[in-house]
């Protein structure tokens, strides 16, 4: 698999896991008076979250374990060259991790606001 197919899929997996979050969680969150009248539909936001959650982690650690697998192959073969590759990956690794932490504030925001 490509490395632009991979960050794809990535990207898809923890989009994917968000709205898997809002949409579980959001059917709780508007619904208060069925939660309010004893409904059991309460609690259901709470595994939308932990399963986007889930999901946001171990997208995040795949692209990451994929991003630092490729380097040392990189500075493996090629070591005099370890300073610019190390340099390449920083900017991905960064964004990588951006990612996956708005995933998680996003997906604590809809635990805590419901």
């Amino acid at each position: 698999m490509s490395r632009a197919g991979f960050f794809r899929r990535a990207t898809a997996i923890a989009l994917l896991a968000f709205a898997l979050a809002s949409v579980v969680g959001s059917s709780t969150v508007w619904a208060q008076e069925a939660a309010a009248a004893g409904g059991s539909g309460g609690q259901l936001h709470l595994l939308g979250v932990a399963l986007g959650l889930g999901m946001i982690v171990i997208g995040a650690g795949l692209g990451i374990g994929k991003l630092a697998a490729a380097a040392a192959e990189g500075i493996a073969r090629q070591p005099s060259a370890a300073d610019k590759i190390t340099g390449a990956v920083n900017l991905p690794l960064f964004l990588l991790e951006g990612v996956a932490i708005l995933g998680e504030v996003f997906a604590l925001l809809v635990l805590l606001l419901s």
